[in-house]
């Protein structure tokens, strides 16, 4: 079993100083066109020093994959000196900086999206009040979409970032091609699982040859995924195990899942035995790394998930605490800040998009 101060290398090469990642956050700090601000960068360094990483919240790759106000674009050079200020601020001390990038798909709207109609794989609503009918990607625009996540992943490259993540996950565009709720086609890109897994295997393939190509040293792509929809139809375990088996054999860094809780069982009777996470574990069976996550508090909880993954992501504690791996180290656990007032957020950087993400996850520890 390793431990959260022990070094992680990943396939390309690069190592992190310990096993400590922090989770990609919404912190809608981003300027309306998606430019950063310092807010964000100063948000972002605070946390980094001590971690081995720092995974960025999501940055869209083109103009219509955008999710709300305030995000991160990657969609343009343009933006390419702001992200080379965000990537510098992180990689302070050694902390490593990943973007994450996305197209949000059918979760946004055509307000955010300034008048244009959201695209996904079918014109299916998503199962939310207000959500509005999406239009179907055509089979042209599909195949620029993921040239634009490689020409995202080449400015993350430029911008001195240390990777990529892609963002298959919390029912975003790649997971909507994926899941049968969402992805209703009978073209090469939808039907059989294997059809739905052909986009996510294309962006995937396009993502990690533009890291080939640039002969980058030490640039990892890691994919987070949601391991079950409760709609019906919709993603179920199963077919997140055919997607974790296929993904292991890809040319990817690692997998990083996305749970609320580290020992959450799965809905289905066929999987209850253990927590998903461990059956994910086994199934990747050291073909790349893992990263686990789940509302990690303390320590303990941290070894806890080592235990079935080879990093942890700590989120909303890190929010909380920027100091919070080194009071863990140094036997200072009962220091943590486990609370916050607004009359704190000044001093932490929290702006009202980062308190409104606290709100909607944790409102017991908000004063």
């Amino acid at each position: 079993m390793s431990t959260i101060d022990e070094k992680l290398t990943f396939k390309r090469g690069l190592t992190l100083k310990n096993r400590i990642m922090m989770a990609p956050m919404t912190t809608k700090m981003s300027f309306y066109d998606g430019v950063v601000t310092q807010d964000e960068i100063d948000y972002y360094s605070m946390r980094a020093g001590e971690i081995g990483a720092v995974i960025t919240g999501a940055a869209n790759v083109q103009t219509d994959g955008k999710g709300w106000e305030g995000e991160l674009g990657v969609y343009d050079d343009k933006f390419i000196p702001g992200l080379a200020k965000l990537a510098a601020g992180i990689k302070k001390n050694g902390t490593k900086a990943i973007l994450q990038i996305f197209h949000g798909g059918r979760m946004t709207n055509s307000q955010v999206l300034r008048g244009t109609q959201p695209v996904s794989a079918s014109a299916i609503a998503a199962e939310r009040p207000g959500a509005e009918i999406p239009r179907a990607l055509e089979s042209e625009e599909i195949v620029a979409l993921i040239s634009n996540f490689k020409a995202a992943t080449k400015r993350a490259i430029a911008a001195g970032f240390d990777g990529v993540e892609l963002h298959g996950a919390n029912t975003y565009l790649l997971q909507q091609f994926f899941s049968p709720h969402s992805n209703r086609r009978d073209d090469e890109w939808g039907g059989s699982l294997e059809k739905r897994f052909r986009f996510i295997k294309e962006v995937v393939e396009a993502v990690t040859s533009a890291v080939d190509e640039s002969e980058v040293e030490n640039f990892i792509v890691g994919y987070r995924f949601s391991p079950e929809e409760y709609e019906t139809p919709g993603i179920r375990f199963e077919d997140t195990l055919y997607l974790v088996d296929r993904l292991a054999e890809m040319n990817l860094d690692y997998l990083h899942i996305s749970l609320n809780q580290a020992d959450k069982i799965s809905v289905s009777e066929d999987y209850q035995e253990k927590s998903m996470m461990t059956y994910v574990y086994e199934k990747i069976d050291g073909r790349l790394s893992l990263i686990g996550v789940g509302d990690v508090r303390v320590g303990e909880d941290a070894e806890a998930i080592l235990t079935q993954a080879d990093a942890v992501a700590v989120g909303k504690s890190l929010l909380l605490d920027p100091n919070w791996l080194p009071k863990v180290l140094n036997g200072q656990e009962n220091l943590i800040r486990q609370e916050l007032s607004r009359f704190d957020c000044e001093e932490l950087k929290i702006s009202n998009g980062v308190w409104g993400f606290l709100e909607s996850m944790m409102p017991d520890r908000l004063y």
